[in-house]
């Protein structure tokens, strides 16, 4: 029997340090590159950011081995750039921000896209397109310090050696410390949070046997595989 100070914590690798770094919540960002609202034919060009959550175990780190998820039959990729908190706060202002920033991270925010669209023609939340198990893959972490001009590089992310995205941060249409401060007026950020910071378009289904690798300039890449899981049926 596993009591409950057994279970385990959800850590992220520290790039360049013994310690690691202790996941509190995950947050998303939806909707961030104009290429990608689009692609997917969703939402106004200008809205507000708005967030969802995935669990913290949700949480899996580079080198994992990803089961395909059950109750999908359109697994997606979404590669993104993660920050990671370091500094509490509530109400932050956009100048204020950044020395809330403890690093960055490459990350993918993996979609159960089917599901997902039934969400929103049900107006339903996204939870079940969003929040599932091993969704929030995140690469070792960078010190701030150490980023350099992290937020005007690049992301790519291929599949099976194939680019399947490519763009530069700067065209986030909220950038980080806007994500920042907009989020931090509906809760408190902690020490421990992950902010993933939306994708831009190019995203597309994988499937068993896939090998998804992201590179985001400065930040070690992260590269993941989706296995076989329990279920590969679509709803």
């Amino acid at each position: 029997m596993i009591t409950l100070w057994q279970l385990p914590t959800t850590t992220v690798p520290i790039s360049g340090r013994l310690e690691s770094f202790p996941v509190r919540r995950v947050y998303c960002v939806g909707r961030n590159y104009l290429d990608h609202i689009r692609e997917m034919q969703e939402g106004s060009e200008r809205d507000d950011p708005f967030f969802f959550q995935k669990p913290t175990d949700a949480v899996v780190t580079d080198g994992s081995s990803i089961p395909y998820p059950p109750q999908t039959g359109d697994l997606h990729f979404e590669g993104e750039l993660v920050v990671a908190v370091g500094r509490a706060g509530s109400d932050i202002s956009v100048a204020e921000a950044p020395g809330h920033i403890f690093g960055f991270a490459a990350g993918i925010d993996l979609t159960r896209r089917d599901r997902q669209r039934d969400c929103r023609d049900l107006a339903q939340p996204w939870e079940a397109g969003k929040s599932f198990d091993h969704s929030a893959p995140c690469g070792a972490i960078v010190h701030a310090d150490q980023a350099g001009e992290i937020l005007s590089g690049e992301l790519r992310l291929s599949v099976n050696d194939r680019q399947r995205q490519r763009t530069s941060l700067k065209l986030m249409i909220w950038n980080v410390p806007e994500i920042i401060s907009h989020l931090s007026l509906s809760y408190r950020l902690m020490p421990g949070d992950l902010i993933y910071t939306g994708t831009p378009a190019g995203v597309a289904a994988v499937e068993p046997g896939d090998r998804i690798d992201v590179e985001i300039t400065g930040l070690p890449a992260l590269t993941v595989t989706i296995s076989e899981g329990e279920t590969h049926a679509s709803q």
